[in-house]
């Protein structure tokens, strides 16, 4: 970076005989040890409105970084010892299947925090994971952030139905037991073991009281139709909790459809939204949204230039087979617009394209805001506030007022304007524990 330096400390005028000095400053570079708030610097500079209500429905905790905590809580004394003798040889942290070399998300090492938050943080009772989405929350405004795990993203697709149940619950134990309980704000929707339906449904049952607990997510990258019969039960539980399932969709280079992909960029392109957009045609085509009408549905870290896509397709298929289809009663698009969409990442190479997205699925009410923090290609809420074709209303719908609204999230009171709740607005309580 380039600054200027007067001599003498004087100026001259409009740059006339002025005998200032070029001196180079070297920016310290940003690694996995920087401070998430120098990291966000800009964002807490970005113009931001003190009266917005902002729920970030996607933030990510690398649960790798503490997996000794996890392994502790696993419910087998067998895979406990599995895991653990990954740990003594010194390899990766043992059960999981990501595939480390095949990880460049990180674009070799130019954007280091993506793999790892490895930034000091100070000792105490406050986790060290808690301080660091705190800091996140505070340093783009968030007042309520969701939590995923990342590794585990892929999980789905380990070849041990039993390694998924275990390793998931134990994650499930760790996020309740030692992260939510320490600060209000932050939220998680757990994880379903979904390659084994009756372990899911044992999942819901347990947490479907738990403080922090704001609903249930099954992490897209799988090969199982979501429409079998197995997974009727859970359905029906998670309806009777009134509390959302989401897919979390994610990529996966082995996947023999992905492997035709030479390059990381277009498996990643078509990767996140070839998950959901199958499990989204299975949903609707098998009649879910009537069997289960009070079911609320998110969809995921997919982008959105896809749902127009399959809006137009499904319509265009159903009208000509509508046979095939018997439990419909509306077009599959109606059904669509009726679900919930996370924002991230937004596309928006062509704003009339992403105008007429948005349109088609009803974003002012379905809509909510996701930063994907601290992925390689996060959003700030300035993408939602700098959206040329949004009202104000609609801004602040999308930003936190639809999140509200699904996942029944208490509004302070000065960010109220324009909310509609079921319930009396009420000042919550102070939200650090």
């Amino acid at each position: 970076m380039l600054t200027k330096t007067p001599r003498n400390g004087k100026n001259g005028k409009n740059g006339k005989n002025d005998k200032s000095i070029l001196r180079v400053t070297e920016l310290q570079k940003i690694n996995n040890t920087t401070d998430t708030r120098d990291i966000l610097a800009h964002a807490a500079k970005e113009t931001r409105r003190d009266d917005y209500f902002i729920v970030d429905v996607d933030a990510h905790v690398t649960e790798t970084a503490f997996w000794p905590e996890v392994i502790d809580r696993m419910d087998s004394d067998v895979y406990r010892q599995m895991a653990r003798a990954f740990k003594e040889r010194g390899s990766a942290p043992g059960l999981l299947n990501s595939t480390p070399g095949m990880l460049q998300q990180d674009v070799f090492g130019r954007i280091p925090h993506q793999q790892r938050l490895g930034e000091a943080v100070p000792g105490g009772r406050t986790h060290a994971q808690v301080t660091l989405v705190q800091r996140a929350m505070d340093s783009m405004g968030i007042d309520y952030m969701v939590v995923f795990p990342t590794p585990m993203l892929v999980l789905g697709m380990h070849p041990q139905v039993e390694t998924e149940v275990i390793v998931g619950n134990a994650f499930n134990k760790w996020l309740t037991e030692e992260i939510l309980p320490q600060d209000r704000r932050i939220k998680a929707m757990l994880y379903l073991p979904f390659n084994h339906p009756e372990a899911s449904l044992k999942a819901v049952e347990a947490y479907a009281n738990t403080p922090g607990v704001i609903g249930y997510s099954v992490t897209s990258t799988r090969f199982r139709a979501v429409n079998h019969d197995s997974y009727i039960p859970l359905y029906s539980a998670i309806q009777a909790t009134g509390k959302p399932l989401a897919f979390h969709s994610g990529f996966h280079w082995g996947d023999q459809s992905m492997q035709q992909c030479n390059r990381f960029i277009s498996m990643h392109s078509i990767s996140f939204v070839y998950y959901n957009l199958i499990h989204m045609t299975n949903w609707i085509i098998n009649g879910l949204p009537e069997r289960f009408p009070k079911l609320k549905v998110v969809w995921i870290e997919s982008g959105l230039a896809w749902v127009p896509f399959l809006m137009q397709r499904l319509d265009s298929e159903y009208m000509m087979r509508s046979s095939e289809a018997p439990l419909l009663k509306r077009r599959p698009s109606e059904y669509m617009a009726d679900m919930y969409y996370s924002s991230q990442p937004l596309e928006r190479s062509n704003m009339e394209l992403t105008e007429a997205t948005f349109k088609a699925m009803k974003a002012d009410t379905q809509l909510l805001f996701a930063s994907d923090w601290p992925h390689w290609d996060f959003d700030l809420p300035n993408a939602i506030t700098t959206l040329p074709f949004l009202s104000e209303q609609a801004k602040r719908n999308i930003l936190g007022l639809n999140a509200a609204r699904l996942f029944n999230l208490e509004v302070p009171k000065h960010k109220m304007l324009g909310a509609k709740t079921k319930r009396s607005p009420t000042v919550p309580e102070p939200i650090t524990a």
